[in-house]
Formats: structure tokens, C-alpha cells, sequence
């Protein structure tokens, strides 16, 4: 479970997953029924983003999980549930029964990187609901392994109905936050089995890395994603992977392949990693949605009603 629950891709938000039509999402969907909904959740995300640089991080990894595995966020493990459970309570003060889970991480996601910025960064359509089921046993199954390679990543996204180009771009991500030692180390230490490292690694890098993760048994330990740019979300990421610095196997696996290397280069661009983040986002939020008279409105975002 460790690479399920610590991995972050992304980076990248529905509360659930299940069949549901994404158009019934629609822009301020509580404009009429809890019309103080979306200011309330950037109001607390924000005071908390003020003092805890490392919360957006937290967030679109609790939104990533949310899109690639029905239910996940009962695990209370995730950093960063603590601001939706306070996100929760007040919106259950002001409006009962009405602003789902699956909203709150969506827009606090959003708003957790907004807060640098003093504008939202990209646009939340709402209206989804909550499942009334909790299945960890499909986090293997649907969240990408840092372990993996091109052709393991490119299936899973396509399985969501996201593109090479989205699986690109959400893996910019990984310009904030921290990686565990254990998610990565085996690329440090007998890699080829010649007690060697990555060949793919920067070997600069795969030294430094080496004095932070001592040994594979290490398993507390973390080491930032994006050496240098860890807590400002930029495209730093792209520039560190095209210096052959991308933390995890699955960050390296973007250049082995012609198509993802070219979107990689294209992202250099901050203006083209912006615009681009912002429809991947997007599509990953309208990932297997409940609308409608389908799930339920949790009172608790721990655990269905």
C-alpha cells in the first residue's frame, strides 16, 4: 500500500468514482442553495495555505486519489484532511446536507495553489455527489505506481479517459511536495543488479539523493520533488526532468517515449504549463462523477452516512 498512498502524480478530484454524467456539473452549482459555499472553502483553505506552504501538495494528492480510486479519503493517512474536515463542518453549520465531500477537495485542491497567486488558477465546475461505498482494495489497482514505466501509465490514464498529453502535464504536479525514500531508493542502490544506480538518473543527482536515503530499508525519510522549486508551483519540474532529475521511475519514464518527451519540452513554457494544467484538471475532475439523485451528501467526509 505504500506506493498508493504516498504517491503523488499529480497531481493532480472527484470524491468518488462511478458511473455518472460529467454534464450535469456546472459552474456555481449552490449559487441558489448554499450560495457562501465556495468562498467558505477558500476562506479556510486559504488561512491554512498561509501557514503551511506544504498544504497545496497535500491537497492535489488527496484530489489525485480521489479521481483514480472510488472512495479513497476515508483513509484518514492523508496529510491534509484535518482542513477538509473544518472545510466540512462549517459549510454543515451554514447550509445541512448540501455541498458534498467530493466538492470540498475538488475546489480546496484548487484553491490550496491559488492562494500564492490571489486568484484561482483554474476553473471548479460543481454538483458532485458523495459515494455511499469505501473500497481501499482498489487503490493498487487504480493509482499509478511510481515504479512504473511508459506503457503501464499511458494504460492507466487512457482508462480514465485522460490523454498522453494530460498524463504529461498532471505529472507537473511533482513540482511540489516530497517523495518517501522508499519510493524511489531502488533506483539508488543495485539497480541493474551490478550495484549500480539508474543509468537514467543524473548521477550528480543519484549522489545527492544517496546522502538523504541511506539505505532501501528507509521508509521515513523524504526528499523534495522538485529540487530547488519544491513549495512554488511552477513548471520547475519539466526543467529538472529534462536534467534527467525526475524523482521517481514514472517521472523518468515521460522521456522514453518520443511523444511524452516533446510534451515535456513544450511545458518549459510556464504560460503553456498554466493553460494546459488547467484543462487537465479540469477533465480529471469530471473522472467518473455521481450527479444527480445518484451516492449521497456525506454528513462526515470520513466515513458514508
Amino acid at each position: 500500500m505504500a506506493s498508493s498512498k504516498l504517491f503523488l502524480i499529480l497531481v493532480l478530484v472527484s470524491w468518488v468514482l462511478g458511473l455518472g454524467h460529467c454534464g450535469e456539473l456546472r459552474k456555481n452549482f449552490y449559487k441558489t442553495t448554499c450560495r457562501q459555499a465556495e468562498q467558505i472553502v477558500q476562506n479556510i483553505t486559504w488561512k491554512h495555505a498561509a501557514s503551511n506552504s506544504a498544504l497545496p501538495a497535500k491537497l492535489l494528492r488527496m484530489h489525485f486519489h480521489d479521481c483514480f480510486v472510488r472512495d479513497a479519503i476515508p483513509n484518514l493517512s492523508l496529510a491534509g484532511f484535518d482542513v477538509i474536515d473544518e472545510i466540512k463542518t462549517q459549510l454543515e453549520n451554514s447550509c445541512p446536507g448540501v455541498v458534498s465531500c467530493a466538492d470540498i477537495v475538488t475546489l480546496a485542491a484548487r484553491d490550496s495553489v491559488s492562494f500564492k497567486f490571489n486568484r484561482s488558477m483554474w476553473e471548479v465546475l460543481t454538483g458532485r455527489r458523495d459515494g455511499n461505498i469505501s473500497r481501499a482494495s482498489e487503490a493498487l489497482a487504480n493509482i499509478p505506481s511510481p515504479f512504473a514505466n511508459f506503457t503501464t501509465l499511458k494504460q492507466s490514464f487512457a482508462s480514465k479517459n485522460l490523454t498522453v498529453q494530460d498524463l504529461v502535464v498532471l505529472s507537473g504536479a511533482h513540482t511540489v511536495g516530497v517523495g518517501h525514500c522508499n519510493l524511489f531508493s531502488n533506483r539508488l542502490y543495485n539497480f541493474t543488479g551490478k550495484g549500480d544506480a539508474d543509468p537514467s538518473l543524473n548521477s550528480t543527482y543519484a549522489a545527492f539523493l544517496k546522502t538523504k536515503c541511506q539505505s532501501l530499508s528507509d521508509t521515513t525519510s523524504t526528499v523534495d520533488m522538485d529540487p530547488g522549486s519544491s513549495e512554488t508551483f511552477d513548471n520547475n519540474y519539466f526543467t529538472n526532468l529534462k536534467l534527467r532529475k525526475g524523482l521517481f521511475q514514472s517521472d523518468a519514464a515521460l522521456l522514453t517515449n518520443k511523444g511524452a518527451s516533446n510534451i515535456v519540452t513544450e511545458m518549459l513554457g510556464s504560460g503553456k504549463f498554466f493553460t494546459e494544467f488547467r484543462q487537465s484538471m479540469k477533465k480529471m475532475g469530471a473522472i467518473g462523477v455521481l450527479t444527480g439523485s445518484s451516492g449521497e451528501i456525506r454528513r462526515k467526509c470520513n466515513v458514508a452516512n
